[in-house]
């Protein structure tokens, strides 16, 4: 509770809901403005999960219907109603659909169409007034029914949103506001579950037939995480405008802003943990505005009061898991971020998702829109470069566990904790055998070719930032085009045990055995001098190693 006693609706995506039971709320209704101001006929807004889409559209959905009750009371006080007659007087002045796919989401392509007709089941029970109408047909009402029944055929569900905007339209003798939120759910899943082209196909006709020609929708509003290639789903909708994160336009209409933020602290008295809340959850940056923090993680921080990893994106994480696997580019980047680095990017915000693995445009475009990466500088507008970090801790974390739990589960049947536990505390002989499996493993994963020691070097890097994050400096150094690659081990504790690492690849014109690689490693190690580095900078406990690869073939060597 606040000192003014107002209440918390945590999960709270109801408009009405939250206002009637007097939660706290940010007044976000200047959004109900700027979407009238804004002069295209089909909006889609990207913006992470947890950053109040839903709540927006909710709002949206109270503001402009007429089916409802007169909802004037459940926005007394805010920003809207001291906008000028062109904007209160839409309060209640048109039919709205309003259909949610978040739920629209499952393991085949015959349950995802069960899914669907259950969405549009409960966007038809808001309009059931409908039956008794002489304006309706009654081969519409059987149709009507059918749908309330979830027993429609395929093609009636395809055209279910087109038939209910005309009924509404003739009903109200007015045209329609269509709110359509999370609507790339479907898609995502899809694609995670192996059907994503009998998907696109469904939903390419699905929204050709909503969008295209259907003179009934005055405005449609679409919000979702990642936009979805134009020509994939929405190649009939005309005048239709996209804004990502990266866009001025709604910039501060989702998220908390450091001016809202403020108010926040003030009123739950929470003035000595601002930096820590900052340092945790803030971070975000939408077009030009900056310091956007989280909403859904700050509502849970304020119930709980404890700093800890709120945010969780299931689905981008599978997508996520999917892109450790082969990228070896990826993954060095990857690491990079891990220790708060800004790293240069291409970046397509129109998300390919089929073969996203492969194509590091549309990796980054996808972390970008679904909030694991923020713009720091934009290098080249026109190429889409940007320089990019991770916004805060709580991303941090969030990522550390997912390589965590990719390494775990997908990677190796031993424990990567136990492996490095057994590299920390000298017990070499455990080490190597399981760094054996490791390797044998991690090479059926992953794609076998002449990236296969890089991207091995890699992966091992990011288990070993993620494993020992509380109690080594992980430095890793890659010399491009060399087939060498050296990692230093520091330990917080001068006194524990440090370690230098050279991998090295064998060169065939130089090296003919991968003995000769190994004796060329450890030259190296000593011509640059690590060890006499780390003494000269107290470290005393210190392991020199050498990793040799040829092929699949990998030897390690200790001295």
């Amino acid at each position: 509770m606040s000192k003014k006693g107002i209440g918390i609706g945590i999960g709270e995506s109801d408009f009405k809901g939250l206002r009637v039971r007097n939660n706290y709320y940010i007044d976000k209704t200047m959004y109900i403005k700027n979407i009238i101001d804004n002069q295209s006929r089909v909006i889609l807004v990207t913006r992470p999960r947890r950053f109040g889409k839903t709540l927006n559209m909710s709002m949206l959905k109270y503001y402009f219907d007429c089916t409802k009750t007169d909802n004037t009371e459940l926005f007394t006080g805010l920003k809207i109603m001291e906008q000028e007659e062109k904007y209160t007087s839409k309060l209640g002045a048109y039919p709205v659909i309003y259909v949610t796919l978040k739920d629209v989401q499952d393991r085949s392509y015959e349950s995802m169409l069960l899914d669907m007709k259950t969405a549009m089941l409960n966007m038809y029970k808001e309009h059931m007034y409908l039956l008794k109408s002489d304006k309706i047909y009654e081969f519409e009402k059987e149709k009507i029914m059918d749908i309330l029944y979830a027993r429609e055929d395929e093609n009636v569900l395809k055209n279910s949103v087109r038939d209910l905007s005309e009924y509404l339209s003739r009903y109200h003798n007015k045209p329609v506001i269509l709110l359509l939120d999370e609507y790339d759910v479907p898609l995502q899943n899809a694609y995670i579950e192996g059907y994503y082209d009998e998907a696109v196909k469904f939903f390419k006709t699905f929204y050709g037939v909503t969008f295209k020609d259907n003179p009934y929708l005055e405005k449609t509003v679409i919000t979702g995480v990642s936009r979805v290639a134009k020509e994939s789903i929405f190649s009939g909708a005309n005048n239709f405008k996209v804004f990502t994160v990266l866009d001025d336009e709604f910039a501060d209409d989702f998220g908390i802003t450091e001016k809202e933020m403020d108010k926040v602290i003030e009123d739950f008295e929470i003035q000595d943990k601002k930096e820590e809340i900052k340092r945790w959850y803030d971070g975000y940056k939408i077009g030009e505005v900056e310091g956007i923090y989280n909403p859904w993680s700050i509502l849970n921080y304020l119930t709980d009061r404890k700093l800890m990893p709120y945010w969780v994106n299931t689905s981008s994480n599978d997508l996520i898991k999917l892109i450790l696997k082969n990228s070896e580019t990826v993954k060095e980047k990857i690491e990079r971020l891990l220790k708060d680095e800004a790293i240069e990017v291409k970046i397509n915000l129109e998300t390919v998702i089929v073969g996203i693995e492969e194509n590091e445009d549309n990796i980054w475009g996808l972390m970008l829109g679904t909030g694991y990466l923020k713009v720091v500088e934009t290098v080249d507008i026109t190429e889409g470069i940007y320089k990019v970090k991770l916004p805060n801790y709580e991303i941090k974390f969030l990522f550390q566990q997912i390589i965590d739990d990719w390494f775990r589960n997908k990677v190796i049947g031993n424990d990567l904790k136990s492996i490095l536990k057994d590299l920390v505390t000298l017990n070499m002989k455990e080490y190597e055998k399981k760094f054996d499996i490791l390797v044998r493993e991690m090479f059926s994963y992953m794609d076998v070719g002449e990236t296969t020691a890089e991207n091995f070097y890699h992966a091992f890097v990011l288990g070993m930032l993620v494993g020992l994050k509380d109690s080594y400096y992980v430095n890793s150094n890659r010399e491009s085009g060399m087939g060498r690659y050296d990692i230093m081990l520091e330990p917080k504790d001068k006194n524990g045990n440090s370690f230098i690492m050279e991998f090295k690849v064998l060169e065939n014109k130089e090296e003919k055995t991968i003995e000769e690689t190994i004796e060329n490693a450890k030259r190296q190690i000593e011509e640059k001098g690590y060890e006499q580095n780390l003494k000269e900078r107290g470290f005393k406990n210190i392991t020199k190693m050498v990793y040799a690869f040829k092929g699949k073939e990998v030897k390690m060597e200790v001295y």
